[in-house]
């Protein structure tokens, strides 16, 4: 063996400059939030340190908002159709989307298309886990109120989770009555 030590090389510290090409990287990289992107600077700020005047990556972050390179509202869309699709409900996709640092307005923007493919994303979900109608045989009690369960924190609504999985197998789910109300808008008929 020899007698080398590895060496670590010093990354320096970020510029004005290094920051905006680690913002565009990113974008280019990811879809993303204006939030998300603030978060990251703000991250790679502290890991690198900074030389130079006072850094805002807030103000970064707006300006790739308004290069067109960052766009909330498209990031909730493709977010809230790709979870729904996946089987979970409103309640997680509203979820993700407030982790994702998703505003208020985007987020609102999206709630419809979210309400109209509830019944289908709860079917979806019953469907990959053989609840209710899909299921192989009949479930007992206590299996159909940990599958019950499993769907109000997939982010469904108590009552259309309960109408899905105490479906007999192979039966017809009767939607009649289980809109999510509790989802609906005031002005928005359900």
């Amino acid at each position: 063996m020899t007698g080398r030590t590895r060496t670590t090389r010093q990354i320096p510290p970020l510029d004005s400059a290094a920051l905006e090409r680690l913002a565009l990287r990113y974008v280019e990289r990811f879809a993303t939030t204006r939030g998300k992107l603030a978060d990251y600077l703000r991250r790679k700020i502290r890991e690198r340190g900074w030389d130079g005047p006072a850094a805002d990556p807030q103000e970064l972050a707006e300006r790739m908002v308004t290069l067109g390179y960052v766009d909330d509202r498209a990031f909730a869309e493709a977010r809230a159709v790709s979870l729904t699709r996946r089987g979970l409900g409103v309640g997680r996709v509203t979820a993700a989307l407030r982790q994702a640092r998703v505003g208020e307005a985007d987020a609102a923007a999206v709630r419809p298309v979210m309400i109209r493919s509830t019944v289908d994303s709860a079917m979806t979900m019953a469907r990959k886990r053989r609840f209710g109608p899909f299921a192989l045989t009949a479930a007992d009690r206590s299996l159909q109120e940990r599958q019950i369960a499993a769907m109000v924190r997939a982010g469904h609504s108590f009552g259309l989770s309960r109408r899905i999985v105490t479906t007999e197998p192979d039966g017809v789910v009767d939607f009649d009555g289980v809109m999510p109300t509790e989802y609906c808008e005031i002005d928005e008929p359900c």
